[in-house]
């Protein structure tokens, strides 16, 4: 079937983790809980006014279409120069390894190699602007989205790809990030980043700002869902928490998405002040960053 909405690419993801990665549900629970389980502390010093955060949400590149923005935000980042740049995931789209639309026409023409010169094009705009300052040398943590796991996923479910294709394809670590795999959330200064939050038997990302302050009792940031929505509340110390749920880095429309649902917002964060948990968001439109940086 082809992709039709995000509901379908959400539940056809939960019967990926129940057919490979368990023998059912329980099995499949278990492997989603130990991951929000373990938050890795990532112990990263920063000023005593706390580190500034760039966030690079789902930018979802493949050929074909507009990566200009990318080259934007890497000259905005150049300029402000954040502590830390974090990329939440689903850095490329991979249409090659796509589920829905196989045997479909809209699958014609589609490879491995062009998602992976998409990919390497679009992080070269990205990142170009920042290395080229010698004296800026930023900490950069990548957390792999379900998009980029789509490659382990397609040597699971074809052994003769085993040895093929793999992560490293991606070269990020060359690139100078630290890749941290699929659903594994870190931590940076008391605030979580993670590409989704799952949550439940089934493993359904938790949709919403407010869900994330009330299920993982911390500041958070996640990607995975498109536009904007924040949430904000309070620890019983009087500190403030905050949470992040901005997925959308990307200037063309998403084919399974309707006219209206094409219509949101398009951006990336910075976080300000990040320390105990708390911080300082600014939102960073597209258009914005555009103007801004001609």
């Amino acid at each position: 079937m082809p992709y039709k909405n995000i509901e379908a690419k959400r539940a056809n993801d939960r019967e990926y983790w129940l057919k490979v990665k368990g023998a059912g549900p329980r099995a499949t629970a278990d492997r989603y809980n130990r991951a929000v389980g373990v938050v890795k502390d990532l112990k990263i010093k920063g000023p005593a006014h706390g580190l500034k955060i760039a966030v690079l949400p789902d930018a979802q590149v493949f050929d074909g279409v507009p990566m200009d923005h990318l080259a934007h935000y890497g000259r905005y980042i150049a300029e402000k120069r954040p502590d830390v740049i974090v990329c939440i995931g689903d850095f490329g789209e991979f249409p090659s390894l796509s589920h829905f639309e196989r045997g479909t026409r809209l699958f014609e023409g589609r490879r491995y190699t062009k998602d992976l010169d998409a990919f390497y094009r679009g992080m070269e705009m990205f990142l170009s602007p920042i290395i080229k300052d010698a004296d800026y040398d930023p900490r950069m943590e990548f957390c792999l989205g379900n998009h980029e796991d789509h490659i382990n996923r397609a040597t699971i479910e074809d052994a003769k790809l085993e040895g093929l294709i793999s992560i490293k394809d991606l070269r990020l670590e060359a690139a100078g990030w630290n890749v941290h795999p699929f659903l594994q959330p870190i931590s940076i200064n008391g605030v979580a980043f993670c590409h989704y939050f799952p949550s439940g038997v089934m493993g359904k990302p938790i949709s919403t700002a407010h869900a994330l302050l009330h299920k993982l009792h911390m500041s958070a940031y996640a990607g995975h869902q498109q536009g904007r929505e924040i949430a904000y509340s309070r620890r019983a110390d009087g500190g403030n928490m905050s949470a992040i749920i901005s997925g959308s880095f990307y200037s063309h429309d998403v084919s399974y998405l309707s006219p209206f649902t094409n219509a949101h917002w398009r951006g990336a964060f910075f976080l300000h002040e990040v320390k105990d948990g708390q911080f300082d968001e600014m939102a960073l439109s597209i258009p914005y960053l555009k103007r801004r940086t001609k």
